[in-house]
C-alpha cells in the first residue's frame, strides 16, 4: 500500500435535424481570436436540477482558474472571459446552449456533466468550429467520433471499468458481481465495459438492475440484487447531489454483506457527507484527484488553485472541480503553443502532447485526446475518504 491520508468530508432527447455526424470535416475557426478583447470560454453545465450543485462547482472551478490566469497576465496578453449556460441535464437544452455559444463567438466550450448532453452538443460545436473540452462525462463516444478534435479530461468508462475490475477481482477476489446502472449513455456504457473486463477472469455478472438518472429510491432494485447472492455490487450513478448519496445511504441500510464498489468518479467527499458520513463506511470506489494528498499537496499550481477555490466557495475542490480547472489550464497552455485559438491548431497542440505544471501536475494526452492520469482506489472510514493503492492503467486502456 502506498501513502494513506485522510481529508474531511465537507436523459438522450431527440437531436435537432442535422446534428448527426455526416462525416464532414469540422469547420476551422479562429472564433474569438480577433487580436483584441477577451478570449471567451463557454461553459455548459447543469446549474439546476439534480446535478445543479455539481455543475456550479465545475463552473466555480473554471472561473477560479481563469481568474488566476488573468492575474498572471492572461493568455497571449488577453484576459479570459467566462460565458456560462445551464443545460438542465437535458440534451435539447444543451443543443440550444451550444448554438447560442457559437453565435456569441466563444473560442472553446468546456464543462459538461451528463454524457447524453455532451454527445448532443458536439455536432453543433463541430459545425460552428468551436473546440469541445469535456471536463466530466465518460461515455466512450465522446472522443474520436462525432467530434474528432474533442478532448476529454475525466477518465473514460474504459479506464473506470479497468480500475473497478482490477480491484474487484484482485483485491476483493469476487466471482459474482451484480450491477446497478444509470439507464443512459453513461451508465449503460460503464456496465458494458465492466462486463468485458470481468469476463477474462471468469467473474460472472449475476444480476443487472437499472434506474433513471433522477431516481432517488433504490430499495426495490437493491432487494432484487441481493437475491442474486453477489460477492460485490457495482454501481454507476452520476447524480452526485441526489441519487448517489441516496444510493449509498440505502445500501448501508439494506443489510447487504457484499461490498459496494461505486464507479470511478461517482463518490466525492460531498457524496459521503450527504449520505451520512460514517454511516457509509466501507463504501469503495476509485478516483484520480484528492486535494491534500501526495502528489497534489506538493504541487504549487494545485495548492494555489485549492486556496483560491476554497476562498471563493468555502469548500475544498473535489475531482470534478479540479477537472474543470484543468480544462482551463490545458487549453490556455495549448493556445500559447498554437499561437492562437484556431480549433484545429489548438486540438493538435493537445492531442498526443504533454504539459507540465498543471493543476494535476505533469500530464499527457492520447492521440485521441484523452487525458492520462494516475488512478487510486479508496474507501470510506470514519466518515472520511481514505486513499488506498494506485491502480495502474495500461496505455492501451487509455487509448479506448
Amino acid at each position: 500500500m502506498k501513502r494513506t491520508r485522510f481529508f474531511p468530508v465537507l436523459g438522450l432527447a431527440v437531436l435537432l435535424a442535422g446534428c448527426a455526424n455526416t462525416g464532414a470535416s469540422p469547420a476551422s475557426s479562429s472564433s474569438g481570436d480577433s487580436g483584441s478583447g477577451p478570449l471567451k470560454i463557454g461553459v455548459i453545465v447543469p446549474l439546476s436540477g439534480p446535478a445543479g450543485p455539481n455543475g456550479r462547482d465545475v463552473l466555480d472551478a473554471i472561473t477560479t482558474k481563469a481568474d488566476l490566469i488573468n492575474k498572471a497576465g492572461g493568455v497571449r496578453g488577453r484576459q479570459l472571459q467566462i460565458v456560462s449556460k445551464d443545460d438542465k441535464s437535458d440534451p435539447a437544452t444543451g443543443v440550444s446552449a451550444a448554438t447560442a455559444m457559437v453565435n456569441e463567438g466563444v473560442s472553446v466550450v468546456m464543462g459538461g456533466w451528463n454524457s447524453p448532453v455532451t454527445l448532443a452538443i458536439q455536432p453543433v460545436l463541430v459545425r460552428g468550429g468551436v473546440l469541445n473540452i469535456t471536463s466530466i462525462p465518460q461515455n466512450a463516444s465522446i472522443i474520436g467520433h462525432a467530434d474528432p478534435d474533442a478532448v476529454r479530461m475525466n477518465a473514460g468508462n474504459a479506464a473506470g471499468a479497468y480500475a473497478a475490475a482490477q480491484y474487484i477481482g484482485k483485491d476483493l477476489k469476487a466471482k459474482r458481481v451484480a450491477m446497478l446502472l444509470e439507464n443512459d449513455a453513461y451508465g449503460n456504457d460503464a456496465g458494458t465495459f465492466l462486463g468485458k473486463q470481468l469476463q477474462p477472469d471468469g467473474i460472472q455478472v449475476v444480476s443487472q438492475q437499472k434506474f433513471d438518472y433522477a431516481g432517488t429510491d433504490f430499495r426495490v432494485p437493491l432487494s432484487q440484487l441481493a437475491g442474486s447472492n453477489p460477492d460485490v455490487v457495482f454501481s454507476a450513478n452520476a447524480a452526485e447531489s441526489s441519487g448517489m448519496p441516496a444510493l449509498a445511504d440505502q445500501y448501508a441500510e439494506s443489510g447487504m454483506k457484499a461490498p459496494h464498489f461505486a464507479a470511478l468518479g461517482t463518490v466525492s467527499p460531498k457524496v459521503v457527507s450527504l449520505a451520512g458520513g460514517a454511516k457509509v463506511d466501507g463504501l469503495l470506489s476509485a478516483d484520480l484527484y484528492f486535494p491534500d494528498v501526495a502528489p497534489f499537496d506538493t504541487n504549487q499550481v494545485n495548492t494555489e488553485f485549492v486556496k483560491a477555490f476554497s476562498a471563493k466557495t468555502g469548500n475544498l475542490p473535489d475531482k470534478y472541480a479540479a477537472l474543470g480547472a484543468e480544462s482551463v489550464d490545458v487549453w490556455a497552455k495549448a493556445v500559447e503553443k498554437a499561437a492562437g485559438t484556431d480549433r484545429d491548431k489548438v486540438a493538435a497542440a493537445i492531442h498526443g502532447q504533454s504539459f507540465t505544471g498543471t493543476v494535476l501536475g505533469d500530464v499527457s494526452f492520447t492521440a485521441k485526446g484523452q487525458l492520462k492520469t494516475k488512478v487510486y482506489a479508496f474507501t470510506v472510514k470514519g466518515g472520511k475518504v481514505q486513499v488506498l493503492d494506485e491502480i495502474p492503467i495500461p496505455d492501451a486502456i487509455w487509448e479506448q
